[in-house]
């Protein structure tokens, strides 16, 4: 079974592969521009919907608001 990250579209002919690889990648992450934490988004959101910044003293939330995809604020730094 061919395994395929959501985020890059990379694949992966084991799952284990692929568990590794979805740990490390970029597109997958979240940088809040509250406090400057980069996280995956899943450890952001326990339910898929309401996303907050997982730093104990940071209160920020929301993908788009507060929180941004690490790779649209790279690609305007550039």
């Amino acid at each position: 079974m061919v395994h395929t990250c959501r985020n890059c579209k990379r694949t992966f002919s084991t799952e284990l592969q692929y568990e590794l690889h979805r740990d490390a990648c970029w597109d997958d992450q979240l940088i809040c521009t509250r406090c400057g934490e980069r996280f995956a988004e899943r450890g952001a959101t326990e339910d898929g919907w309401h996303y907050r910044c997982p730093s104990d003293d940071c209160d920020a939330d929301g993908i788009g608001e507060d929180l941004q995809p690490i790779a649209d604020v790279l690609s305007v730094s550039r």
